[in-house]
């Protein structure tokens, strides 16, 4: 795996967390416990920090940024994930924030500024525009995405799960 440090800054890794030998983790990076970060995901703090949440999980292939300040985003922004939080593959978070018990279908986009409440889901191959927020218990979908209906009681205990059992098999891959 490639942690390393920028411009003396080491990435934070969490008890239990574990970082795939494909991965690369740079700079302002805090990964809390039981996270896990898979193949070829790539969380490059450099120029912002980027915060993780206990129990979450980013799948394989994807894409952690932040923004910078500047004169289009006074202060730049971190990008923050909750706890319980699945990305699934190919996922780009950029510069947003996304709250606990939340599932970012594969291939979506969430960009700069954006604010993803708690217990949402955004489904696959969605992108959420800079500076739109998700309100809770939501089910958003499409280009850009929109809110189709109120995520179920069940479906929050399935997210819940989901989160689990990546703990559970990320704990498989650090035994070897």
């Amino acid at each position: 795996m490639s942690i390393r440090p920028y411009r003396g800054v080491q990435p934070q890794i969490g008890p239990r967390a574990w970082v795939d030998e494909s991965a690369v983790v740079i700079g302002r990076v805090a990964l809390a416990e039981d996270v896990s970060l898979w193949p070829l995901v790539v969380a490059r703090g450099d120029i912002h920090r980027i915060e993780i949440g206990a129990r979450s999980n980013v799948q394989d292939g994807s894409v952690l940024h932040v923004v910078s300040d500047g004169p289009h985003a006074p202060g730049g922004w971190p990008l923050t994930v909750g706890a319980d939080v699945t990305v699934g593959h190919k996922v780009i978070l950029h510069g947003a924030r996304v709250g606990d018990r939340c599932l970012i279908g594969m291939g979506s986009v969430v960009l700069d500024g954006a604010v993803i409440e708690e217990e949402v889901i955004v489904a696959a191959g969605s992108v959420v525009p800079p500076g739109k927020v998700l309100a809770s218990r939501g089910l958003y979908l499409g280009n850009p995405a929109r809110r189709v209906r109120t995520v179920e009681d069940s479906e929050i205990e399935r997210l819940i799960a989901t989160a689990a059992h990546y703990v559970a098999l990320k704990e498989l891959h650090r035994a070897g």
